[in-house]
């Protein structure tokens, strides 16, 4: 005799979380150790990551722990001065509150998730009306 009850799909999986009883997973390698230099500095640089901790895709690394759920804030800073040179457009990546919202960051009926929007159908509609203007300027179209 078959006792499956059908219920929720998720009803007994390991996603399924009691409210304060679940904890962030477990990172490992460049992960873990951006993680902990975020937490422990309050906010990091992309530039300081690479340049002083040897972690050459700062972004990649930022982007896998946002898949596991962490909310790690991304601010663009339009011009930073490191080490005696103007760089522009850098990344300084922060903790939200809480940093780790998971399950569920992905909040439902938006499009938000931590720390990162997606783009809406209009703003890609608007890029793509520029970039074919921009090429018709520099006669990149027939």
């Amino acid at each position: 005799m078959n006792n499956n009850k059908k219920g929720h799909p998720n009803e007994g999986s390991p996603k399924v979380f009691s409210g304060h009883d679940h904890k962030p997973p477990a990172v490992t390698g460049q992960c873990a150790e951006v993680f902990e230099l975020v937490q422990s500095h309050g906010s990091m640089l992309s530039l300081v990551l690479t340049a002083d901790y040897a972690i050459p895709e700062a972004a990649a690394r930022i982007h896998d722990l946002r898949a596991q759920g962490f909310n790690i804030v991304t601010t663009i800073l339009p011009k930073v001065e490191f080490r005696g040179r103007i760089r522009r457009n850098v990344a300084r990546y922060s903790l939200g509150v809480p940093h780790w919202p998971a399950p569920g960051f992905l909040i439902a009926g938006t499009k938000r998730q931590a720390g990162y929007m997606l783009p809406d159908a209009s703003l890609l509609a608007g890029l793509l009306i520029l970039a074919v203007a921009a090429l018709l300027l520099i006669g990149g179209a027939p």
